[in-house]
C-alpha cells in the first residue's frame, strides 16, 4: 500500500469467541474471513498484528460477563498487546508511514484484538520499533512493560530499597529491572523454582514462599522499604500489616490480585478497623507513547531484557491461554500473527 492507498481488507483470519463460560479458551473458535475493521477515523491506522503477547486481563476482563457486554461488541478477538506492521491509516495520521513496524497496546480488551489479523490503533497509543529490537520482544511490552513502569518510575530513587511481590511474572520481570535501572535495590517473593531467575533479572533478595512466611520474612528488617509493589494479592494481610516493614507516607501500589474483592477490602477498610495505614494505591494503567519509547530504548540498549516463557504459533492459541491461566508462566507468553514475523 502506498500513502494514498485508502483500500481497506473487508475479511481476515481472526480467532473468535462469542461466550466465556467456563473459560475463554473454550470458546475460541478459528475464522479464515472474519468481518475486518471498518472504516478508520482521523487519527487511526489499521496494524497487521505480527506478533501478540498475552495478560491475564485478556481473559478476566471478557469473563466478568454481563459486564464485559457493555463494551466488548461480540465476536471478538481477544488480545491487546502487538508488534505489527501499518498498512493503511486515517487522514490525520500524518506522523506515520505505511510500513512501518510499531508496537503497543489497546489498553483494553476490544472486538477487534491482537488475535485477530488486523487491529486498529490511535496515533499516540504505540512506538515505532527501535531498530534491531526483536518483534517478539515488543509486543511482550504493551500492558506489563508500561504497568511496570508506572508503578515504579514515579515513586523511586536511586537508593531507595523496594519490595515487589510476585517478582517472576510478566510485571514483575519489568519492575525488578526498572527499580535496579533507577539505582534501588529490590527484594522479591516467587516459588523455589523462579529463585534464580529473579536473581539473574537484578533482585538483591529472594523471598521463596514456597519455603518461608513472606510476612515473618518482611518484618524481621522492621520499616526498610520505601515502596512496595503487590502482583499478587496475598499473603493476605500483606497490606494490612505494611507499616511494619514500609516507611511512613510511603506507598503500598496494588497492581494484580487474585480478586477483585482484595482491591475492594484493602482500599475501603480504614486502620483503625484492621486495614493498612500506609498509602494505598491501585495501579490505573494509562496507555503512554513515551513510556513505550522508553521502555522500547531501554530493551535496544540492552538496559532491559524482555524474558520470553513460550512462543505459540498462531494455530495455538489455546494452548497459549491455559498456561496463561495456570500462573506459571515465567515472563511473557506470545502468540505469533498469521503471517509469522
Amino acid at each position: 500500500m502506498t500513502d494514498a492507498d485508502t483500500t481497506l481488507p473487508s475479511t481476515m483470519k481472526a480467532w473468535l469467541y462469542s461466550n466465556t463460560s467456563g473459560g475463554i479458551e473454550s470458546h475460541l473458535t478459528f475464522n479464515p474471513t472474519a468481518n475486518a475493521p471498518g472504516s478508520l477515523k482521523h487519527s487511526q491506522v489499521l496494524i497487521q498484528v505480527l506478533s501478540a503477547s498475552l495478560n491475564p486481563a485478556d481473559y478476566k476482563v471478557p469473563e466478568m460477563n454481563s459486564l464485559a457486554k457493555l463494551f466488548i461488541y461480540m465476536p471478538a478477538s481477544p488480545g491487546m498487546d502487538y508488534c505489527g506492521r501499518v498498512v493503511a491509516k486515517g487522514t490525520g495520521a500524518t506522523g506515520i508511514k505505511l510500513g512501518t513496524t510499531v508496537y503497543g497496546t489497546l489498553g483494553k480488551p476490544a472486538q477487534f484484538g491482537s488475535l485477530g489479523e488486523y487491529i486498529v490503533a490511535n496515533v499516540g497509543e504505540f512506538a515505532e520499533r527501535p531498530e534491531g529490537v526483536e518483534v517478539d520482544h515488543l509486543a511482550a511490552i504493551g500492558v506489563a512493560g508500561q504497568t511496570a513502569y508506572q508503578s515504579i518510575v514515579p515513586y523511586v530513587k536511586e537508593g531507595d530499597r523496594v519490595f515487589v511481590n510476585g517478582g517472576s511474572g510478566g510485571c514483575g520481570m519489568f519492575v525488578i529491572q526498572l527499580a535496579k535501572l533507577l539505582g534501588s535495590s529490590v527484594t522479591t517473593t516467587c516459588s523455589t523454582k523462579n529463585v534464580e531467575f529473579c536473581k539473574e533479572l537484578g533482585a538483591d533478595e529472594v523471598i521463596d514462599y514456597t519455603k518461608e512466611d513472606v510476612l515473618e520474612a518482611l518484618k524481621r528488617d522492621g520499616q526498610v522499604y520505601d515502596h512496595i509493589i503487590d502482583h499478587i494479592g496475598s499473603p493476605a494481610e500483606l497490606y494490612k500489616h505494611s507499616h511494619l516493614y514500609l516507611k511512613p507516607s510511603k506507598s503500598f501500589v496494588q497492581v494484580g490480585a487474585t480478586s477483585m474483592t482484595i482491591f475492594a477490602d484493602r482500599l475501603i477498610r480504614p486502620g483503625f478497623m484492621g486495614g493498612g495505614k500506609r498509602k494505598y494505591d491501585i495501579l490505573l494503567f494509562k496507555n503512554n507513547r513515551d513510556h513505550l519509547a522508553q521502555l522500547g530504548q531501554w530493551v535496544q540498549q540492552g538496559k532491559v531484557k524482555v524474558a520470553i516463557d513460550s512462543v505459540f504459533d498462531y494455530d495455538h492459541p489455546v494452548e497459549a491461554f491455559k498456561k496463561l491461566r495456570s500462573g506459571r508462566a515465567r515472563g511473557k507468553i506470545i502468540i505469533h500473527g498469521p503471517e509469522k514475523p
